[in-house]
């Protein structure tokens, strides 16, 4: 008899099961808060930019519409490159320890060896906690770039990403 599965644990279950040398990429519901904090950063530097230059060079009377145009074309901008990240960051979890790839054209992949995790932190901002996404922080031995910080997992996902690295860690520890 089959019993129903959560979906929030029914869409994460396989992509910690499978440990083999596939990519996970995050949940669609990701994606519109990785488009809407770029969308939002990008928007807010324009603002800036073009309030600064609009109010300085036109009279007051003309200086919004370059501000207004400046707001629309960073958030639009921000948007499409918020999609793109979303797009090509995956991540791995394999015996060895976990992978992240991000980027098409400036690609960066992190790897980090179970033996070298530190400790693992959790974080959930309101709007990741609305949409069942965390933040999973891996801080590793070392000065020089010792966290790897994963955004938008879901929120079950993380959790047991966070347990099994522990475990790896506590294995390592032990051999």
């Amino acid at each position: 008899m089959n019993t129903p599965v959560p979906e929030s644990q029914s869409a994460a279950t396989p992509a910690l099961a499978n440990t083999s040398d596939d990519w996970q990429p995050l949940p669609s519901r990701a994606r519109g808060l990785f488009m809407a904090s770029t969308a939002f950063a990008f928007a807010l530097t324009l603002l800036l930019a073009t309030g600064v230059i609009g109010w300085t060079m036109l009279p007051p009377s003309q200086a919004w519409w370059p501000v207004l145009a400046g707001v629309v074309a960073g958030a639009g901008f921000g948007a499409w490159l918020g999609n793109k990240r979303y797009r090509y960051t995956q991540w791995r979890l394999d015996g060895d320890g976990f992978a992240l790839r991000r980027g098409r054209m400036w690609q960066s992949e992190t790897r980090v060896p179970g033996s070298r995790v530190q400790h693992l932190d959790l974080k959930r901002g309101p709007l990741e906690r609305h949409y069942a996404l965390a933040t999973l922080v891996i801080h590793t031995a070392g000065t020089r770039n010792s966290e790897v910080s994963v955004s938008g997992l879901d929120d079950g996902d993380a959790e047991r990403l966070r347990d099994r690295l522990a475990h790896q860690t506590r294995d390592d520890a032990d051999a």
